[in-house]
């Protein structure tokens, strides 16, 4: 029960309201079965003081109806049939509704913990250092997301659920305790026995709910990268490889599934038979051997039999805690790791950029291998700048490097003079427009793709930011305007229209310096000459850094940089002549 104390830890106020419910529905219902006795020897018509002193009831169980029928009259309350009916009702209802109090805060409790953990799980992968969360695969922190975090919820109310039966079972034991305790001992170590034979399966149960927890973060990752790919595999007719990928996860996961099943029905089964044959065996000996008095035996039947059938229901609920804990543990898990490898983002001095970004000296490498050696680059402020050059020549790692995404092993980064490491970063992001390569767009309308939901924005200013990407007039054309939706990944729109519908997302914000990362490679000739036109108009009023290959963006250029053995070499006029041809 690990998994338990770790959410009261999590949640004390609201588990000491669940546990407090619980037990004072459990007195409820002991109060209501007291009186089980008594009504049943007024029910076979006996009178209760006779009763009391037959021969054949036994000092425990005289002392026990005395007690009851001691506190009766004590209220003023006559042991009839209908007051002894009206109490155990009574009994029952005030019981039913401590009980509801405690099943609605577990719901709660449990909306809470679902609620908690994925935010904990996203604001700490939001929150860690971009190394680490390119380390991550998409479908595994979905998979945390969606599955483990609501697998962690139901483990909880699971084990809630135990917590209520055990506390009624305990009920139960302690009316059986106070008419025979020798047959209540034995009777609970007839049940511990079979609790302990039956355990392995819970152990079954927990392995197959570990194995799962592993094959759906697998499967996840596996089904988020195919579905990326999900068009090229169609038009190569190879999509059958994804199937053959897909399924192997799929059958595995199934196993743990039906072991996990197999082990839940057998627990099933085996309590109810093995309960019965004890409680038969219980009757027969209390009548045969010991010539208990039959009322007696009734009640101790009632009373053990719901005794079994609730620590048979703990067991149950346990083995269901079992199946989903792992999910918790991995969980939690994922999170104290995101948590360990968070971003520093101290407090720092407000950056300007009025005179430009300077790399000096810079060296940077991924996993041992050096991306460049000994970087000397300037972009000046309110001029743009391009940086050309082969695939791994370092081009994206500089954006990364000026954004303060990642850190260079050597030399520095300054802004206006001032180091990038005693720069607030998150101001400094702040001032920051990113348009990133690939133009993947919400399921949502335009607008909401250009503002992203912030209240701070609205039409007039989205409407300005496309004009300045050079979208407005395809926008304005469209039946719905700004509030077409793009469809799914923007794949309503073509590519050179996503593309400038993400320009203008950066754009809205009004920032210092706009980074272009290959942004323009998906537009046609007459987009390309808007574009260019556009950042010709953004000149002076904004930095820019763009990485491309485009002749707009190499014409449009201040300056340019060749990227290239572990290096930056500034072209001359006559050399970006030659490149934009």
């Amino acid at each position: 029960m690990r998994l338990m104390l770790d959410f009261f830890r999590a949640y004390p106020g609201h588990t000491v309201f669940m546990l407090v419910a619980l037990l004072l529905s459990g007195i409820a219902e002991g109060i209501g079965l007291s009186t089980l006795l008594p009504l049943i020897n007024v029910a076979l018509g006996q009178d209760v003081s006779q009763a009391v002193t037959g021969v054949a009831t036994s000092g425990a169980q005289r002392d026990f109806e005395q007690k009851v029928l001691d506190v009766l009259d004590a209220l003023h309350i006559a042991p009839t049939l209908g007051n002894m009916l009206a109490i155990l009702v009574v009994g029952v209802l005030i019981k039913s509704i401590f009980l509801l109090l405690a099943q609605r805060q577990v719901g709660y409790t449990a909306a809470q913990v679902v609620t908690d953990m994925r935010l904990a799980m996203l604001r700490a992968v939001l929150r860690s250092r971009w190394e680490y969360f390119l380390h991550q695969p998409v479908g595994k922190l979905t998979n945390a997301l969606a599955t483990e975090a609501q697998r962690s919820s139901t483990a909880f109310v699971n084990g809630a659920t135990a917590i209520t039966f055990f506390i009624q079972a305990l009920v139960y034991g302690a009316v059986a305790f106070a008419l025979s305790w020798r047959a209540s001992l034995v009777a609970i170590g007839a049940g511990a026995l079979v609790i302990g034979l039956s355990h392995f399966l819970v152990r079954i149960t927990r392995k197959a709910g570990s194995r799962q927890t592993h094959l759906l973060g697998a499967l996840m990752a596996n089904l988020t990268d195919t579905l990326q790919s999900v068009k090229p595999l169609k038009a190569m007719a190879r999509d059958h490889l994804a199937d053959q990928a897909l399924s192997g996860d799929t059958r595995r996961l199934n196993r743990a599934l039906r072991k996990q099943v197999l082990s839940a029905a057998v627990l099933d089964s085996a309590h109810e038979l093995m309960f019965t044959l004890f409680i038969c065996l219980g009757i027969w000996v209390a009548l045969e051997r010991f010539s208990m008095a039959l009322p007696t035996v009734m009640v101790l039947v009632v009373a053990l039999g719901r005794a079994f059938s609730f620590f048979g229901k703990v067991q149950k609920q346990y083995q269901k805690l079992a199946q989903g804990e792992s999910a918790y543990w991995s969980m939690k898990s994922a999170i104290a790791e995101a948590s360990a490898n968070e971003e520093t983002l101290s407090e720092g001095v407000t950056p300007t950029l009025e005179q430009g970004l300077r790399f000096s000296d810079v060296s940077f490498g991924y996993d041992g291998h050096s991306v460049f050696r000994s970087l000397d680059l300037e972009i000046e402020a309110g001029c743009l700048t391009t940086l050309v050059g082969p695939s791994g020549s370092g081009k994206t790692t500089i954006i990364d490097l000026a954004i303060g995404l990642l850190r260079p092993d050597s030399g520095s980064i300054a802004i206006d003079g001032v180091p990038l490491q005693e720069i607030d970063l998150r101001a400094w992001r702040g001032m920051i427009g990113y348009v990133p390569q690939d133009t993947t767009l919400l399921h949502d309308s335009i607008l909401h793709n250009i503002t992203l939901g912030d209240p701070e924005l609205d039409e007039a200013q989205a409407e300005s930011a496309l004009r300045a990407a050079g979208a407005w007039e395809f926008v304005e054309r469209l039946p719905q305007g700004m509030a077409t939706v793009v469809g799914e990944r923007g794949g309503k729109l073509s590519g050179g229209q996503r593309q400038r519908i993400v320009i203008a997302r950066a754009l809205i914000n009004r920032p210092r310096l706009l980074i272009l990362d290959e942004a323009t490679s998906a537009l046609d000739a007459e987009s390309e000459e808007a574009v260019r036109n556009t950042m010709e108009s953004l000149k002076g009023k904004l930095t820019i850094l763009a990485i491309s290959h485009n002749r707009a963006m190499v014409q449009a250029a201040d300056r340019v940089y060749q990227m290239s053995a572990g290096g930056a070499l500034g072209l001359d006029a006559e050399a970006r002549s030659g490149l934009a041809k």
